[in-house]
């Protein structure tokens, strides 16, 4: 390479924030000319490895109220990196408007290049363009929800006590699977009322907090509230699929500060219902974005050939993939999977085989890997993109192959291997592993007699004969006892 040492954004190994700028200024101009990204602005922190844990135990918001959960996480996990047994994360990144980026003050210079790229370009525009996250998060509201959060359970623990409050938020983090919407529906309100209500809300608890008359929780519901909640309930087609939802709505027992902690553990269960559903799409989109903006820095001569041995040494860490006999397996790494499908989907715009043409005519060839991927990106979840993407070559590089497997029996079949049926065989097996409605426990509501004795009556639809072992079911059933206040009766019944 020609360029001299003074094109290169820094030389060593130190950080300091006139660095950072330069290189967050070099990233971006690759992201969005180049690569074509569309982000939210951009919010980077730098943070110690104590702060990256505390981001850890509290789902790495910035902003959570307390929960003993949350210490017993942080513990296990800081007891975890002192001694060795893992590593941490050299970023956090939070899907808000802006985007907040957390970066380790330990990171090299490399490391902090990587996860700049990594996080706020590349799970960035995926935050802002999937269509999950469009439809079920607001980057807008998150983080002024969050606030007004924390501030209502500090004052709830205040006035009702800790024991109180910690019983309604148990049993609400247990249902928290169940406290989901998984398919579409109009919401009653418009996105801009739905934000301004939020933001009365805060303005509400705002002036309370300041009064020190009118600083405790509603305990006692008022007749606009109730009839607004009694509209809602009639509004409710069962079977209701989300638990939290119909318990805070319909619950005979619930006072408005109780029905308002349920609401706040539901919105946040929702919020981060699509990153489960997208694992693959989310780390593989933001590892392609680092590898192809690292490399290119290099290619132009911005950073030398010790970075870049670096950022490789790292980067191929993170898309390892153990074999299945290895001590460290655990299943497919979603980098490595997501990575590597969209490497290929690059390869099969710019130099296809003749299988691949068949696979996918629509874009073998077509050169424009850069939309295909946006495409991608915006327009689909794991199993989908799974099923609609992968190719005989990724199966065949990762030595993919199907196992039937029966329980009764004594062995397993070779359901598929590498040839056409096969590989069509793998790919939809593997795509069904990554649909949570056929690998989440489906409990729903079907009745709720609240003129009579109010018995809640739940079904637990039953897939591939996977029984709710008893206890968990006992534990299940006391949690939504404890929220109800009433008999709840649950069956199971196959799919």
């Amino acid at each position: 390479m020609n360029e001299t040492a003074t094109s290169l954004l820094y030389a060593d190994s130190e950080w300091n924030f006139d660095r950072l700028k330069t290189a967050y200024d070099a990233i971006e101009d690759i992201a969005l000319n180049d690569l074509g990204l569309n982000v939210y602005p951009n919010q980077i922190e730098i943070i110690s490895s104590e702060q990256m844990l505390d981001a850890y135990s509290s789902h790495g918001m910035p902003l959570m109220y307390k929960h003993w959960s949350f210490g017993k996480h942080f513990a296990r996990d800081q007891m975890s990196y002192q001694k060795g047994w893992s590593g941490l994360a050299y970023e956090i990144v939070i899907n808000s408007d802006p985007c907040i980026a957390y970066l380790m003050e330990e990171n090299t210079m490399t490391m902090q290049s990587l996860v700049m790229a990594h996080a706020s370009f590349g799970h960035n525009h995926f935050f802002k363009n999937n269509y999950l996250f469009r439809q079920w998060t607001d980057a807008e509201a998150i983080l002024p929800y969050l606030d007004f959060s924390k501030k209502y359970i500090a004052k709830c623990e205040d006035e009702f006590g800790l024991e109180e409050v910690e019983a309604v938020l148990d049993a609400a983090h247990a249902l928290m699977d169940q406290g989901v919407f998984r398919y579409n529906r109009p919401p009653r309100l418009s996105e801009a009322d739905r934000i301004e209500k939020i933001a009365a809300r805060i303005r509400h608890e705002e002036t309370n907090f300041n009064d020190i008359w009118r600083t405790l929780p509603n305990t006692e519901e008022n007749e606009n509230e109730k009839e607004e909640r009694q509209a809602e309930i009639r509004d409710i087609k069962l079977p209701e699929e989300n638990l939290l939802y119909f318990i805070e709505k319909a619950s005979p027992i619930l006072r408005p500060w109780q029905r308002e902690l349920v609401r706040i553990v539901r919105n946040i269960a929702q919020y981060f219902y699509p990153q489960k559903q997208t694992k693959v799409m989310n780390e593989g989109c933001a590892t392609f974005v680092h590898h192809y903006i690292m490399n290119e820095l290099y290619n132009r001569g911005q950073i030398n050939e010790g970075s870049i041995m670096e950022f490789l040494h790292s980067h191929a860490s993170v898309v390892f993939q153990p074999e299945f006999d290895d001590p460290r397996y655990s299943g497919i790494n979603p980098y490595a999977l997501g990575f590597a499908m969209m490497e290929d989907i690059k390869r099969i715009c710019e130099d296809p085989k003749s299988e691949d043409h068949e696979w996918f005519p629509d874009i073998a060839g077509s050169n424009d890997w850069r939309s295909v991927l946006k495409d991608a990106w915006s327009d689909y979840r794991d199993e989908s993109f799974i099923l609609q993407y992968l190719s005989p070559t990724v199966m065949r590089n990762m030595r993919m192959f199907a196992l039937g497997d029966v329980a009764e029996d004594s062995h397993v079949e070779i359901a598929a291997i590498h040839n056409e049926h096969g590989f069509r065989r793998v790919r939809q097996t593997l795509s069904t592993m990554y649909d949570l409605g056929m690998n989440e426990t489906n409990i729903q509501v079907i009745g709720a007699d609240l003129d009579g004795d109010r018995t809640l009556h739940l079904r637990h639809t039953v897939h591939n004969n996977k029984l709710l072992k008893e206890d968990t079911s006992e534990s299940v059933l006391t949690h939504i006892e404890s929220l109800w206040g009433y008999d709840v009766i649950m069956d199971e019944q196959p799919a």
